[in-house]
């Protein structure tokens, strides 16, 4: 199989995955309600443990058109446009996921706690961060790259733009619950959050 067809492929699937998350998002819309914790770690790290799986694809393909910048016997011509087009799909994946997340992180209301708006502020504003760190790299590529070397040089600044989203979910999400007991209770407790515990320690 060409690596052009595994990456329309993985393209193609990633996005389904993404619709189908967001149709689910859509039958469950509690934005601005006040919600059980259990209920609201449930949903956020279900959203955001979706996000990751389509970031860290998208990593990885992107880190294969690095590679493949620098090895490849193509004209460099041919070179750069392949490389550019490979990124700029890439991230167009990467913003829509992470929309995507947001519109779940929203949809899935306030925990019923002391601290429970703060906590919700905390892991939207991150979210919103994320989904404007992309859509900064996107720009960045507004340019065509003149050399080869530019080229890799955008592909690694990609790469950056998407790691620094990837380390800062979970993260965020374990500062935002810190400080209240039963908040943290409800993560340890949730299906979807052991998921992305376990997911974040074998990345």
């Amino acid at each position: 199989m060409s690596r052009r067809l595994t990456w329309v492929i993985a393209i193609v699937a990633g996005l389904v995955l993404v619709l189908i998350t967001t149709a689910m998002i859509g039958n469950r819309d509690k934005s601005g309600e006040t919600v059980a914790a259990t209920e609201w770690a449930q949903s956020v790290c279900g959203a955001v443990g979706v996000w990751r799986g389509e970031i860290k694809a998208v990593v990885a393909d992107v880190r294969l058109a690095r590679a493949i910048g620098g090895t490849t016997e193509e004209p460099q011509s041919q070179t750069k446009r392949a490389g550019n087009g490979r990124l700029r799909q890439g991230l167009e994946s990467a913003v829509f996921a992470t929309e995507t997340m947001v519109t779940g992180i929203d949809n899935a209301g306030v925990p019923d706690l002391p601290g429970g708006q703060q906590a919700a502020d905390d892991v939207s504003e991150w979210a919103e961060s994320a989904v404007d760190s992309l859509e900064d790299a996107q720009d960045a590529l507004e340019d065509e790259p003149d050399t080869l070397e530019e080229a890799v040089e955008q592909l690694g600044v990609a790469t950056t733009a998407l790691g620094a989203a990837l380390t800062g979910g979970v993260a965020t999400i374990a500062t935002a619950v810190a400080g209240d007991p039963a908040l943290g209770a409800a993560f340890q407790d949730s299906s979807t959050c052991q998921q992305l515990r376990a997911s974040e320690q074998s990345s």
